[in-house]
C-alpha cells in the first residue's frame, strides 16, 4: 500500500484563487488544481492508494470551517488531519472536537500561524495532542512566506521533543526544509518522524540516504507536498532508490499504516 501523507486540498470555491496567491508566494506553479477530484485524479494516476491531507488554520477563527471541511474525508482514498492555531481560546476543547470528528491528527505550520514551534503555546497544543494519541505533523525548516525567519528549525524541534516527548511527532520537509545539515546534527535518531515532502526537488540524493540509514527507515514517511510536487514523480524517485526492499516498503507505506491504524 502506497501512503503520500502530505498533501493539500482546499473546497472547490477557494482553491482556485488560494492557489493561484500560494503559487505567487512560492515562485513555482502547482501541479495539480487543489481540489478533491485533482487529488483523487492525481493518486489514480500514480498508483498512490491514500493521500493524507494537512489544512492549516492561519488563524483561530478559521477552527469551524476548516474542520467541518476535513471531517468529510477520514476513509479511504483520502485521509484529512484537523488543525488548530496556537491562539485558540480554548485548545484543549478544539482538540477534543477535532478526536471526536475522527480525525487522527493535527496539522501545524509555525510560519503561517506566525508562532515560532519551541513557543509555550505550541508545547501545550502538542503535549495535550500526544496525551490524546493524535498524531502531529509540523511544517519545518524553511517556508518560501518567510525565508529568512525560519519558525521551525531542528534546534526547537529537539527543544520540543525534549520538554513533551510526543509519541506521534512528524517533521515535514525531512525535518527541516533546506536545513538538512541541521537535521543531521540535531534530529537523526530522535523519537520523530520526517516525512519527504517536496525534499527530492532538493536534496542531494547521498544526503537523503544518509539521514535514512541513521535516522531508521521505520521514522521516514513518503510524501510529495502535493500539489506542490508530483505524486508520480516523488513516487519514482522513491521506487527507483538505492535501498532495501524492507526499508522501500517502510517509507512507502508501512510506517504511515501504522501510525494512521490501517489493517
Amino acid at each position: 500500500m502506497f501512503i503520500d501523507f502530505h498533501t493539500h486540498m482546499f473546497p472547490p470555491v477557494i482553491a482556485g484563487r488560494t492557489l493561484a496567491k500560494l503559487a505567487e508566494c512560492f515562485g513555482k506553479a502547482p501541479e495539480e488544481d487543489g481540489t478533491y477530484e485533482g487529488l483523487i485524479r492525481s493518486s489514480k494516476a500514480s498508483g498512490i492508494d491514500c493521500s493524507v491531507v494537512l489544512p492549516i488554520a492561519t488563524k483561530p477563527s478559521q477552527f469551524r470551517t476548516i474542520n467541518e471541511f476535513a471531517a468529510r474525508f477520514q476513509e479511504g482514498e483520502v485521509i484529512s488531519f484537523g488543525s488548530v492555531h496556537p491562539d485558540s481560546s480554548d485548545y484543549k476543547a478544539e482538540l477534543k472536537e477535532i478526536q471526536a470528528m475522527g480525525m487522527k491528527g493535527i496539522k501545524l505550520h509555525p510560519d503561517y500561524q506566525n508562532v515560532y514551534f519551541n513557543d509555550i503555546r505550541y508545547k501545550r497544543v502538542v503535549s495535550y495532542a500526544a496525551e490524546l494519541d493524535m498524531i502531529i505533523s509540523v511544517h519545518a525548516g524553511v517556508d518560501p512566506l518567510c525565508p529568512e525567519d525560519v519558525h521551525c528549525t531542528p534546534q526547537m524541534a529537539v527543544e520540543v521533543v525534549d520538554e513533551v516527548a510526543p509519541g506521534k511527532l512528524v517533521l515535514a520537509h525531512l525535518g527541516g526544509n533546506q536545513q538538512w545539515d541541521e537535521v543531521e546534527q540535531y534530529l537523526v535518531g530522535r523519537d520523530v518522524y520526517l516525512d519527504t515532502a517536496v525534499i527530492f526537488d532538493y536534496i542531494e540524493q547521498e544526503q537523503f540516504l544518509r539521514i535514512l540509514q541513521n535516522h531508521g527507515s521505520k521514522k521516514i514517511l513518503f510524501a510529495t507536498d502535493s500539489p506542490w510536487a508530483g505524486q508520480k514523480r516523488f513516487l519514482d524517485v522513491m521506487k527507483n532508490m538505492p535501498v532495501t526492499e524492507e526499508e522501500r516498503a517502510d517509507v512507502l507505506g508501512r510506517n504511515a499504516m501504522r501510525l494512521l491504524g490501517l489493517s
